[in-house]
């Protein structure tokens, strides 16, 4: 394959890449940090298998797929992360894999502290002040000030470790979903650990569009998403337990179906979405055929540059995510300058320009308005972006 740098800007590549997907007329989706397409080989194979299962039913699944081929499946996810198959259980999703490591955390002590920032998840932020309830810790909340800066991010929790020397506990989100600021996790996490602060790590936007490596990030606890940039079905994520840090997260609520030593233990048991769960391989063999996370990133993020280049020098544009390439991916966020409610403007991006975005709130800064190009998104549809927030940044 040719180099990086040689394709991610390579317009007949990634149209030959939006080939092998299918896409429904209207809107032009700049939505796409929701959910994954699969491409047309992932769909096939997907329903293929939707209907062998509802064919054979419980006879395949006892005898084949619960005995060997979920094993096999657990263990190529485990290859495609870098790390010891034992150290993964499949979960729904991210969401769900984050609140089964944070409800079975047991390293707390009452009167200990627990770190959360206002860019964090709201079901993890909501989690994590339930854990601190039942075990009668303390929550302490964070903001950040935008736009980030990676030395403005890593002083901020340097401040917030010297300032409460009883913090055992934090979450980071490795994506913040709500502006796609990318944070310096691996930075963050050697300063934790000099604490003697556990990093449970929300990955649920950032496994298939950064490159990145557990070990090197020294992460112990992290819940992920297969159906985002990964290209699997909905219904698909996983946790990850470092294995020798296991003994720190409890069996889910006593599960017994499989012993303590296995991490599948600390999710809870039941039948999972068996044909999505068949259809991994080939969305693997996808997502490296399109060449893994690196040339996945860089297109995402030329992309994203494309737009951001041209709102930034508009007055009327706040662009809330830096340009620190240690610091963005494919999702950015901006806020129009002369309206508090942002709502109104992501309405008038799809009536006047039939732009699809989304708008998130719950931070210090209020709300803004996210957009999120994809693997199918021509440079036309950039374009018409930039023609639009140029129009509508006028007073």
């Amino acid at each position: 394959m040719p180099q990086i740098a040689e394709l991610f800007r390579d317009e007949r590549h990634w149209q030959a890449i939006a080939e092998r997907y299918e896409v429904e007329p209207g809107p032009i989706n700049l939505e796409n940090g929701y959910f994954g397409r699969m491409t047309r080989r992932v769909l096939d194979d997907y329903q293929a298998n939707i209907a062998f299962i509802n064919r054979s039913n419980s006879v395949y699944v006892r005898q084949q797929f619960e005995r060997t081929q979920a094993q096999q499946i657990r263990r190529q996810l485990a290859q495609l992360l870098g790390v010891d198959e034992h150290a993964v259980a499949f979960t729904r999703c991210a969401t769900d894999a984050l609140q089964s490591l944070i409800r079975n955390y047991n390293q707390l002590q009452p009167g200990d502290q627990l770190l959360l920032c206002d860019l964090e998840y709201d079901t993890v932020k909501s989690a994590m002040r339930w854990l601190a309830r039942q075990r009668g810790a303390e929550v302490i909340e964070i903001e950040h000030s935008l736009p980030a800066s990676f030395d403005g991010l890593l002083d901020s929790y340097r401040q917030a470790f010297e300032r409460y020397p009883r913090l055992k506990l934090m979450a980071l989100t490795h994506v913040t979903h709500r502006t796609g600021l990318v944070m310096p996790v691996q930075a963050i996490a050697a300063l934790a650990r000099e604490h003697g602060i556990d990093v449970i790590l929300d990955g649920a936007h950032a496994l298939g569009q950064i490159d990145f490596n557990l070990a090197e990030l020294g992460i112990a606890f992290a819940g992920f998403n297969l159906h985002k940039w990964i290209g699997a079905p909905l219904s698909l994520g996983f946790l990850y337990i470092d294995p020798s840090r296991l003994d720190a997260i409890d069996p889910d609520m006593d599960e017994f179906h499989y012993p303590p030593s296995d991490v599948r233990s600390r999710t809870p048991y039941s039948t999972p979405n068996i044909p999505a769960l068949m259809t991994l391989p080939a969305a693997f063999d996808e997502h490296r055929a399109m060449g893994g996370a690196a040339l996945k990133g860089a297109r995402l993020n030329y992309l994203r540059d494309l737009w951001v280049r041209e709102a930034r020098a508009l007055p009327g544009i706040e662009i809330l995510t830096p340009d620190d390439p240690r610091l963005y991916c494919a999702i950015t966020s901006l806020r129009f300058k002369h309206t508090q409610d942002q709502q109104p403007l992501v309405d008038r991006l799809l009536r006047d320009y039939n732009l699809f975005t989304t708008l998130r709130q719950g931070a210090a800064f209020d709300s803004c308005i996210r957009i999120t190009p994809g693997f199918t998104t021509p440079l036309a549809h950039i374009q018409l972006l930039s023609k639009a927030l140029g129009e509508l940044a006028q007073p």
